[in-house]
């Protein structure tokens, strides 16, 4: 059995108290949360992260019998910026804090780009840019030891860790069982290997199988501007999702997967397109 659920931000703004009751009559379970993306009135930084901030979050999504799948804290821990650096380690620190004292088991994040904008450059692919991420998470990932929660990194093809080859790596030379994969298939395309998708989803599985700790579902289109690909609503573009699904149906029970990219008009239209996926697998 699959647990689908939704990026919370993607979902109708309303305070949580009233949208988390509509998340469920859509059929979802459980749910991305991103602090600063979802409470635009609360401070989400480390200091307000409190044990207090936590209960009472954790009893309203409790009462709606929604899970917290991760909680999202997307930085760049490449950023040349000292200061920058300093703040983003304390923020993920009270996150994975947070995590634990919510009830939530994963703190997820992507894999940083070598500068200031958080863009793709010829430095990403550099074995020294992989070293130096490498260097800056360990700390992270032992306070993800300390507290009990798994810190899930997501490879995306802009990024540091961009193939299944590169995360690979990272797993092996920090070698903790608390860092794990948030496997998001379409993250890892590009114009280059968006052809060859099967296999490089192989390949995935493959390598990184055993660390896959939660999946994101979306689908892509391709565009003629920017990258070159576009991510939409899971089911409303080009992926076939049917050997992932099979792979998950018979290695990942209960697993969670989070729809991203999703409006609030097509959420229940697209849960129900990777139900039937995951059914027919």
């Amino acid at each position: 059995m699959i647990q689908l659920g939704l990026r919370l931000h993607d979902a109708e703004k309303l305070p949580v108290e009233e949208l988390l009751p509509l998340v469920r009559k859509k059929g979802f379970t459980c749910s991305h949360l991103a602090l600063s993306k979802l409470f635009k009135d609360l401070p989400c930084t480390p200091a307000a992260l409190t044990p207090g901030y936590a209960n009472n979050l954790k009893r309203v999504f409790v009462a709606n019998g929604i899970d917290i799948a991760v909680i999202g804290n997307y930085l760049n821990l490449l950023h040349p910026d000292e200061e920058y650096l300093r703040d983003a380690e304390e923020k993920y620190y009270a996150h994975i804090r947070f995590a634990s004292l919510l009830g939530c088991g994963m703190v997820g994040t992507e894999t940083g780009a070598p500068n200031r904008e958080y863009k793709f450059c010829p430095e990403c692919r550099k074995d020294e840019t992989l070293s130096l991420f490498i260097k800056r998470l360990k700390p992270i990932v032992r306070c993800a030891e300390e507290f009990g929660v798994i810190f899930a990194i997501e490879p995306v093809a802009r990024h540091s860790v961009y193939d299944p080859k590169s995360c690979r790596r990272v797993l092996d030379e920090i070698g903790s069982h608390n860092l794990q994969v948030l496997f998001d298939p379409v993250n890892m395309l590009d114009l280059d290997n968006v052809d060859h998708r099967d296999e490089l989803f192989q390949e995935a599985i493959e390598l990184l199988g055993k660390d896959i700790a939660m999946v994101h579902l979306k689908d892509f289109v391709r565009v003629n501007e920017g990258y070159g690909l576009k991510s939409v609503g899971a089911g409303t573009g080009e992926m076939d999702y049917s050997a992932i699904m099979k792979y998950l149906k018979k290695e990942k029970p209960f697993i969670y997967a989070t729809l991203e990219n999703t409006t609030p008009e097509n959420a229940t239209a697209c849960r129900q397109a990777m139900q039937d996926a995951y059914d027919n697998a």
